[in-house]
């Protein structure tokens, strides 16, 4: 297949699973051509046995705080599929708590980091020239706990944090030829989303959905249809900014009852 004609590549990492599931499958309904890294070896099958009908698709197993991983990733999808010009920073450890500060060990403080903050950094850096090239886009995915926190979530907050200043660090290192932006999503219910082995079927309470001023808990698709806009051009004017994707949540006023 010619230059012209190829297909533009995107990067999903923890594109398996949750709003990374939702992601690959948003873009190969748009005509990407999607490379899957996930560390977890059987939601990767799971995902490409359930998308392989609707557009070009690949999987690697990654760990994306290993930096030798992650090099051998970018190879690996240029090869299979072609230059990156779409790479999607989502790999993260999810639960946010992580008990008391007092008992919160070193071990589990920098796991968090290596995952969810030098994991995006090493994905970024081994994709840059290939970005470069392509005149592509990097997404981050932060948390409105970068934001705003409840208790005990130290490790998970920090890291969140970090992804959002590396976002418009990266902005400023990468431009003009790359843009990057980060999307910080609130309550995502992913239930419906994860591997059938860990799947369940999610209940949440009239209160849940209404302390949103929209309604409602969100979905993995609102998270994937704002990464449809940004990796397009549409939004050619936008790097280094964070969308905040909660509903309206952490603009609302909350006030202790008498």
């Amino acid at each position: 297949m010619s230059e012209a004609k190829r297909k533009p590549v995107a990067l999903v990492t923890g594109g398996a699973q949750g709003i990374g599931r939702a992601i690959t499958g948003a873009l190969l309904q748009q005509g990407w051509q999607v490379m899957i890294a996930d560390i977890d070896g059987e939601a990767g099958t799971e995902c490409t046995h359930l998308f392989d009908t609707i557009g070009k698709l690949a999987f690697q197993v990654v760990d994306v705080a290993q930096e030798d991983q992650v090099r051998k990733l970018m190879q690996v999808t240029e090869e299979e599929l072609g230059p990156i010009s779409l790479l999607i920073n989502n790999a993260g450890l999810a639960n946010p708590f992580t008990g008391a500060l007092e008992d919160l060990d070193l071990s589990t403080w920098q796991r968090y980091l290596d995952v969810n903050l030098t994991g995006t950094f090493l994905c970024s850096k081994h994709a840059a020239t290939q970005l470069r090239s392509t005149r592509g886009s990097i997404i981050n995915l932060a948390s409105t706990r970068a934001l705003q926190s409840e208790p005990d979530t130290e490790a998970y907050s920090a890291s969140k944090g970090g992804v959002l200043a590396l976002t418009h660090s990266l902005a400023m290192s990468l431009g003009p030829d790359v843009r990057v932006n980060s999307i910080s999503p609130g309550w995502i219910e992913v239930g419906d989303w994860q591997k059938t082995s860990s799947r369940y079927q999610p209940f949440h309470s009239h209160e849940d959905h209404e302390q949103h001023p929209v309604g409602r808990i969100g979905k993995p698709d609102d998270v994937a249809g704002l990464v449809l806009w940004l990796a397009s051009d549409l939004a050619g004017f936008v790097t280094g900014q964070n969308f905040v994707v909660d509903g309206g949540m952490s603009r609302k006023m909350v006030y202790q009852a008498d």
